[in-house]
């Protein structure tokens, strides 16, 4: 029976997310040519809250906590481990008033309908794994962005998703380049559960209803002083404790 709930519930909300990324893509479109990136940036966080909004619609509940106080007057470098697709919405959506722009592999920026205009556009660090000079490049100029505008980077430094929930070992180089340009910037780690549980398979179909996600904002770590590796490995221990208790 619950397989019958889960293709079902799956069929309509992709269907709806289908719809969204068509209709805000030509928004997207429209916004930056007529009124410039700032605009553009205002359709893609009402995509994103529509995104997360329609997963009410398989009977998943979501569930945001940030209990530190997080800064809006100095750059932010969030470090969040990677389950599934669908982290990325949640991410845009709680922590849009941080301006969030995303570390992310050079191939999503071309053939998928929004999110792929949304990434040439956004200023995102789109990067080629296979050439390490090219992503580090890349990672540099995101962080000098936001450094000079007081915007927030995102990276999920396991590289790939984790399907099973574990996480993989944090990658030090994007950290180290994203703090480079970025000397007053704050790391704040974020922890990701279930999204992993909510899209079980390589593709979004069929999603497991009913699921439970949620984002949670750690305590910020003050990256004066510290190496890259202790960054990545005090937000890596910070995020183990919170899957541990999922």
């Amino acid at each position: 029976m619950k397989k019958i709930i889960d293709y079902t519930l799956s069929i309509v909300y992709l269907i709806y997310f289908g719809m969204l990324l068509a209709v805000f893509h030509v928004l997207q479109v429209l916004a930056f040519n007529l009124f410039g990136r700032a605009a553009q940036q205002k359709v893609v966080t009402i995509l994103n809250m529509l995104i997360a909004w329609g997963w009410y619609l398989t009977g998943t509940s979501i569930k945001y906590t940030s209990n530190p106080a997080i800064p809006t007057d100095r750059p932010i470098v969030f470090i969040a481990n990677h389950q599934s697709t669908f982290d990325i919405p949640g991410i845009y959506w709680f922590l849009r008033k941080y301006n969030p722009i995303f570390v992310s592999k050079i191939e999503l920026a071309k053939g998928i309908p929004s999110i792929s205009y949304n990434l040439r556009k956004s200023n995102a660090a789109l990067i080629d794994r296979k050439d390490g000079k090219q992503a580090v490049t890349e990672i540099l100029k995101l962080s000098k962005f936001i450094s000079e505008n007081n915007f927030s980077a995102v990276i999920f430094p396991e590289g790939t998703r984790s399907r099973t929930g574990e996480l993989k070992p944090f990658a030090v180089g994007g950290i180290s380049a994203l703090l480079k340009k970025a000397p007053n910037a704050l790391v704040v780690p974020v922890a990701i559960t279930g999204s992993n549980r909510f899209v079980p398979n390589r593709g979004l179909f069929p999603l497991s209803s009913f699921s439970k996600l949620t984002w949670t904002v750690l305590d910020p770590i003050e990256p004066k002083g510290k190496t890259a590796e202790e960054i990545a490995n005090l937000s890596q221990a910070a995020i183990q404790v919170v899957l541990d208790k999922s």
